[in-house]
């Protein structure tokens, strides 16, 4: 498994832990869009190599992709990441790149719909409930088959900082054990069969 993450890693720590002494599924490579996200810390913690993206490769060659198949991942986890995933890594990993999103999709999805903007929307529109969706990736932000839905209320009183503190809560209880089961449940795709 490689995780991509942009940002802190709280998540992506939950996953490190999750499947630290796991029989069968390892976190092999944690990726970074910036060179000092706080998941490059969490993970050297937990003893896994890190790689830092560069953007223009990232998003105009097809090094990652070949590079990520040298290294024998069979899963990509989005958690946190923020960059859309370019089509090549999209076909290259067919079902088997996985994201977590911070609110009950398709509602306030799509571009620049993450972190503190999804939870202000929220707020803003007066929803009574929130949530986190775990979805399949594609090419379009946020559109891919939901796996798994998790949902949390939105009091009157919540700030959006406060709204953010269950979502997070949701992600760190959920996200890796969604990423089990898929796995359990997927052998064709990941070579078990």
């Amino acid at each position: 498994m490689a995780i991509f993450a942009s940002g802190a890693g709280s998540n992506a720590e939950k996953i490190m832990e999750h499947f630290e002494n796991h029989p069968s599924v390892c976190v092999k490579l944690v990726v970074a869009s910036k060179k000092n996200a706080g998941v490059l810390d969490r993970a050297a913690r937990f003893g896994v190599e890190t790689m830092i993206l560069n953007k223009t490769i990232f998003f105009d060659t097809n090094i990652y992709v070949k590079e990520l198949q040298n290294r024998h991942i069979d899963i990509v986890i989005l958690a946190g990441f923020l960059w859309k995933v370019p089509a090549n890594l999209v076909v290259a990993f067919q079902g088997r790149i996985l994201n977590i999103h911070p609110a009950l999709l398709p509602g306030y999805g799509g571009k620049g719909m993450y972190g503190h903007f999804v939870h202000e929307a929220v707020i803003a529109a007066g929803e009574k409930e929130s949530g986190i969706t775990i979805h399949l990736v594609d090419e379009v932000y946020d559109h891919g088959k939901h796996l798994y839905q998790a949902t949390c209320s939105v009091e009157p009183t919540d700030s959006p900082d406060d709204l953010a503190k269950k979502i997070h809560e949701l992600e760190h209880r959920h996200f890796a054990a969604v990423i089990e089961n898929y796995i359990q449940e997927n052998p064709v795709l990941f070579g078990a069969a």
